[in-house]
């Protein structure tokens, strides 16, 4: 019997683009392949068998605001155009995308610069910040310099939708359909925007739950969505951040399919929000403001603890 490990040594990282395909190279426009293919020994029912493995990509991908560097975050590099507008927005550099004038990714040995310019009116207090540090892949708060900017208080969120146990149902599978690089690797978050009756409008994927989120929120920003119209389901915990960009965006309602944080909880209170965990087939855990999930729940019985 052959020893596997005598045919291979290192690992073979190679990129998984096809012709055509959004992971292949293109330097002009800062795109790179969102996963590699990986040469791996595979340990099955006693047996070691060589095979080829889809591995999820990240790179380095700084922002830099008319000239100057502001941040630098780890991410999938696919959909950055969205990625910095949707950063921008949910970290209140700018509070509209009227004040993006322009967004240009370009490649780097080391990684991907995407180039912003703002209006001069939201770049001068942009230094104030002083968030010139690098955010890791779970991270949503790395590079905030005071508990000011790491804890801040959005306005109140608009009325929303409200949302039935069938159009979570539906979400759920629609997101797990859809999630192409979740499929192929195992290693990525998914953020959905989904309108009750018409089910999963956009979608944006990445090795970090925020970056998929922010994602999100450029999509929407750029198609200019009403955000009364529809809902978040993320494939994460909902932790203080996601709350956070979400009632930024003036999104009103979140879906998690893990846990909330407390501080979460205690943002989504503040900010009307309705944060929901758990949500996994027909069943979930409402934190807060339930009643844009339970007005159309009249078949619902209502028990409390005794």
């Amino acid at each position: 019997m052959t020893d596997p490990a005598a045919t291979v040594s290192d690992p073979v990282l190679r990129p998984a683009s096809t012709e055509g395909a959004p992971g292949a190279w293109t330097p002009e426009d800062g795109s790179r392949p969102s996963h590699c293919r990986v040469t791996v020994q595979r340990l099955r029912d006693g047996v070691v068998s060589v095979e080829t493995d889809e591995v999820a990509e990240e790179v380095p991908v700084a922002l830099v605001y008319n000239g100057v560097p502001h941040v630098v975050m780890l991410a999938t590099p696919l959909d950055l155009e969205d990625f910095a507008i949707g950063f921008s927005l949910t970290e209140g550099i700018v509070r509209s995308p009227s004040e993006i004038l322009a967004v240009r990714p370009h490649n780097r040995s080391e990684g991907i610069e995407v180039r912003l310019r703002i209006t001069e009116e939201r770049f001068a207090v942009l230094p104030g910040k002083e968030r010139n540090l690098t955010g890791r892949t779970g991270c949503g708060l790395c590079g905030s310099a005071t508990l000011q900017q790491a804890v801040r208080h959005p306005p109140r969120v608009g009325a929303g939708t409200v949302v039935s146990m069938a159009d979570l149902r539906r979400a759920q599978d629609e997101l797990r359909a859809r999630q192409d690089i979740n499929s192929l690797t195992g290693a990525v978050h998914a953020a959905a925007w989904i309108v009750p009756g018409r089910g999963l409008v956009h979608l944006r994927e990445d090795v970090g739950r925020h970056n998929a989120l922010d994602k999100l929120i450029g999509v929407l920003a750029k198609t200019r969505t009403s955000r009364n119209d529809g809902f978040v389901l993320v494939t994460s915990r909902a932790s203080y951040e996601m709350v956070q960009k979400c009632a930024e965006a003036g999104i009103g309602f979140l879906a998690a399919i893990s846990a909330p944080t407390g501080l979460a909880v205690r943002l989504a209170l503040e900010t009307g929000l309705t944060l929901a965990g758990f949500v996994r087939g027909e069943t979930c855990v409402v934190y807060s403001h339930p009643h844009r999930l339970l007005e159309q729940q009249a078949s619902f019985r209502l028990t409390t603890p005794k």
